[in-house]
């Protein structure tokens, strides 16, 4: 799909999209425990697609009335082939979730994700006793045996999915299980995996992130759940407004334990005006100063980020370009490359994105497959010169399939979609 865009300005008020960070959390939990979940407000991107399928091969009944997915397992293994089409995320889980089971289990995918490097990945199943066959680290992956150490060691420097993964299956495990953690980076995705957890009625506990405490064969109960509005997704829209107009965005919760909310902070100290009132986030344009941001932490704000800072005055920069190579994209690259093909000049100083102030030109940009990728492009063309058309746009499918329909509803003008 190619989407052109045309320079308009927000002036609407939409609901947050469901956050699929936390309902592929809870759908993987929810296969762990024999009795029902309801899940109300259920995302229905892509990924979390691929996550409900998963659940139906494990022997769950997925039932959709209305707003709410109830999710029953009621059977047992049903098929031994795992596909995680192209979510990062349910690949890690259902690898670890696999070393719970006799029989071997395949992990798969599609897309992007057969591109991505599972290393880490393979490496903490095998410290954890399972066996793995791969093809250069990379799936799919077929997984032997259960398992059956129970104090492993990981390095978690390339990011907490796996962490996640192993955290969520250790519970059902038959032992109790010490993990030690180095070089734990997206620590707030950790906090959303925790949170779901105790939601769950799972006991975990850990020092400083560094050492977790997890009892083996934990009772998982049943609960009815609303998933809260996507930080990562909204943030697109925060900076539209940032620098085009003004936007309110409800269904967001201001504690949330998503780390991406911290998108309020860098817009405040960019100087955005943010109003705040119960669950509804207004933003409004205001002169925008450089920044500089952190996001070793939370490398999905990166995008957006990256378009705000092409409108602040002087240079910003933006920490942990080590956190973007193994995404969907390289996207440092795929920034780089796009954002330059519009005029704007970005450049790397140690882990650091560096964007200079611009005025984007029309032009032809691409995706590169990669659904951060596409939205960034969107929102940056609220201020441009001119149109700009985005090729492969339909990939947003994977994390925010009405991303531009919100779009337009807050007042961007999409020219022509083809």
């Amino acid at each position: 799909m190619t989407i052109t865009v045309s320079p308009s300005s927000f002036n609407g008020e939409i609901r947050a999209n469901p956050s699929k960070s936390i309902m592929q959390r809870v759908v993987a939990i929810s296969t762990l425990t024999e009795m029902a979940v309801n899940i109300y407000n259920p995302d229905n991107s892509e990924d979390s697609q691929a996550a409900l399928k998963i659940a139906e091969a494990m022997g769950c009944n997925i039932i959709i009335e209305n707003d709410c997915i109830k999710i029953h397992k009621n059977s047992p293994l049903k098929n031994q082939s795992w596909n995680a089409g192209e979510s990062g995320l349910s690949a890690r889980i259902y690898s670890s979730i696999a070393g719970l089971y006799d029989q071997d289990i395949t992990i798969t995918g599609q897309g992007t994700l057969l591109r991505r490097s599972m290393k880490s990945l393979i490496d903490v199943l095998t410290n954890v006793g399972l066996k793995v066959e791969h093809s250069d680290f990379h799936l799919p992956i077929v997984i032997r045996g259960k398992i059956n150490n129970f104090r492993p060691e990981l390095d978690a420097a390339d990011g907490s999915q796996v962490l996640t993964g192993l955290i969520i299956a250790l519970t059902q495990a038959e032992n109790d299980s010490f993990i030690k953690v180095n070089n734990l980076n997206s620590r707030p995705y950790i906090d959303v995996t925790l949170c779901m957890l105790k939601a769950f009625g799972a006991d975990i506990s850990h020092d400083d992130y560094s050492k977790f405490t997890i009892p083996g064969n934990q009772n998982l109960h049943g609960l009815k759940l609303k998933i809260e509005g996507d930080w990562s997704g909204a943030a697109f829209h925060i900076v539209g407004a940032a620098i085009s107009g003004k936007a309110v965005i409800s269904g967001l919760n201001p504690s949330s334990s998503q780390g991406d909310r911290t998108i309020i902070e860098v817009l405040s100290n960019a100087g955005v005006k943010i109003i705040k009132k119960h669950d509804k986030i207004i933003v409004i344009r205001d002169k925008l100063e450089p920044f500089f941001f952190d996001a070793t932490d939370t490398p999905d704000l990166f995008p957006p980020l990256a378009v705000l800072a092409v409108y602040c005055s002087g240079i910003s920069k933006i920490k942990g370009i080590s956190r973007l190579e193994n995404k969907e994209s390289n996207r440092f690259l795929s920034l780089k490359n796009e954002f330059e093909k519009l005029g704007i000049h970005i450049d790397k100083e140690d882990d650091n994105m560096v964007i200079h102030l611009g005025f984007p030109e029309s032009g032809v940009v691409n995706s590169h497959n990669d659904h951060r990728i596409a939205m960034a492009l969107a929102a940056l063309g609220l201020n441009a010169k001119g149109d700009i058309t985005i090729e492969n746009a339909e990939c947003i499918s994977k994390s925010y399939p009405e991303y531009f329909n919100d779009y337009e509803k807050l007042g961007g003008k999409i020219y022509s979609i083809i």
